[in-house]
């Protein structure tokens, strides 16, 4: 009878080397209209990936028409030459393609993911949508007045009105300032010829990138891609990314006033670092100690040791330019003012107090390089992948490489990092709650003066 080995049950099993891993090969070239082509053979299932990257998100918007590359972004699929929305998404159902629109700060994204043997009307639909969309002043009106409510059903979400006074209170008129759906009297005051004549400015080949992930090749590409772009035209457009936002004092403390609130929903952070940052590995694994996954430091502290909430996380958004660190946290009312004073002591500690320790460092390695791999298994995750490249401007081997720089980084690396970008006297704390009661402690904060903001004006 063959001997089995004995298994010590009560320690976990000693994880081994993490397997190398190699992002696909990316093929590039580019029309003579300046439109980029960028292509990866993923070929695993009959299925073809693509994404158009626009760089002409919400930071441009011009001052006075926050919203309108929102709008702008909304109008593309509403119908295109003489066909209607609903005509040009029946197309698109019998050809078994999904699409869709988003708008960040930073880009507008066009996606659509279909059979590869109907890649080549599938493009040729999402051209007619970047290219000739019809913005008609009936879609217009039923668009923005869509984007209104939206607005007004936001005045309803402590969460969302935190995050809409967080990033106003952070950058002020920057156009990082506002979220893409913009403010109520930007797009009340908006019209269908500035859709039009943002869409003729912004939405150019100069500024985008054609992204195809699956089963195809990049010569099937690039020539499909000639065939429907190749009377795409607009002004030239300089890919230089924007200087560093030019931000003065800001409020240190601000409030958003709901009477009778149970909980206050939070906001802490401050404007920090670009994707392109050479402390990107160390700011994200920095960030994983102490408030990304359940076990980070804020949020053991917050809802585990304290009671506060039920949970508490911290974040980089990394952008073209420097975007905001935050700490998010809905907390009970009563403990308001305790959860700030802990976040920020425990913001402040990791810079220099409270350096990671050699555990806190392990386990933060682990949890950003165990599952890594799986992040790129089906063709949608590689073209997400592929458009940060383009958009930000990575380098090609950049997930080659994400890995080994993680895997390097010393709990002094994680510290000098986060002591670059993150200042206690700089952060800006935002509370959307009942400020009858908690305002009576806000002075032992040292904040100063609380700023009331309103949630009409957000």
């Amino acid at each position: 009878m063959a001997r089995t080995a004995a298994v010590d049950r009560s320690r976990l099993p000693e994880p081994g080397a993490a397997p190398p891993f190699a992002f696909p090969a990316v093929e590039k070239s580019a029309l003579p209209n300046g439109l980029r082509i960028w292509t990866v053979r993923h070929p695993q299932v009959p299925v073809v990936s693509l994404l158009l990257i626009v760089t002409a998100g919400s930071a441009a918007d011009p001052t006075g028409q926050e919203g309108l590359a929102g709008v702008t972004a909304d109008m593309l699929d509403e119908g295109t030459g003489d066909l209607s929305a609903i005509e040009v998404h029946q197309a698109l159902a019998r050809l078994g393609a999904q699409l869709e629109t988003d708008i960040g700060s930073d880009a507008i994204v066009m996606s659509s993911s279909a059979l590869s043997r109907v890649t080549d009307r599938t493009l040729a639909l999402m051209a007619d949508f970047i290219v000739r969309p019809s913005l008609r002043e009936t879609d217009f009106a039923r668009v923005r007045q869509l984007r209104l409510h939206r607005l007004k059903q936001l005045r309803d979400s402590a969460s969302a009105l935190a995050d809409r006074a967080f990033i106003r209170t952070l950058y002020g008129d920057d156009p990082y300032g506002h979220s893409p759906l913009g403010h109520e009297r930007s797009l009340q005051a908006l019209a269908i010829d500035d859709v039009r004549a943002f869409h003729a400015r912004e939405i150019v080949p100069e500024a985008a990138t054609l992204v195809a992930v699956g089963d195809c090749d990049h010569e099937s590409i690039a020539r499909q891609a000639a065939a429907v772009f190749a009377d795409w035209r607009g002004p030239a457009r300089d890919r230089t990314v924007l200087a560093p936002p030019a931000l003065g004092d800001r409020t240190r403390l601000g409030i958003v006033a709901r009477p009778h609130a149970p909980q206050s929903e939070l906001r802490i952070g401050q404007v920090a670092a670009d994707r392109r940052t050479p402390d990107y590995h160390a700011l994200a694994l920095g960030n994983t100690i102490l408030g990304g996954p359940f076990v980070s430091r804020i949020n053991l502290n917050l809802r585990e040791e304290k009671g506060l909430t039920y949970g508490a996380r911290t974040s980089f958004e990394f952008r073209r330019r420097p975007g905001p660190f935050t700490l998010q946290v809905s907390v009970q009312t009563s403990g308001t003012v305790l959860a700030i004073e802990e976040s920020i002591a425990e913001i402040a500690g990791i810079r220099d107090s409270r350096p990671p320790t050699d555990a806190e460092l392990a386990l933060g390695i682990a949890t950003l390089t165990r599952g890594y791999a799986r992040s790129f298994e089906t063709a949608d995750q590689i073209s997400r992948a592929v458009m940060q490249l383009a958009l930000y401007g990575l380098p090609d081997d950049f997930y080659d490489q994400f890995v080994p720089r993680i895997q390097a980084l010393t709990r002094d690396d994680v510290s000098r990092a986060m002591t670059k970008y993150l200042d206690p006297a700089r952060l800006t704390t935002i509370i959307v709650g009942d400020p009858d009661a908690f305002g009576g402690d806000l002075a032992r904060l040292g904040l100063g003066e609380p700023a009331v903001l309103s949630a009409a004006a957000l």
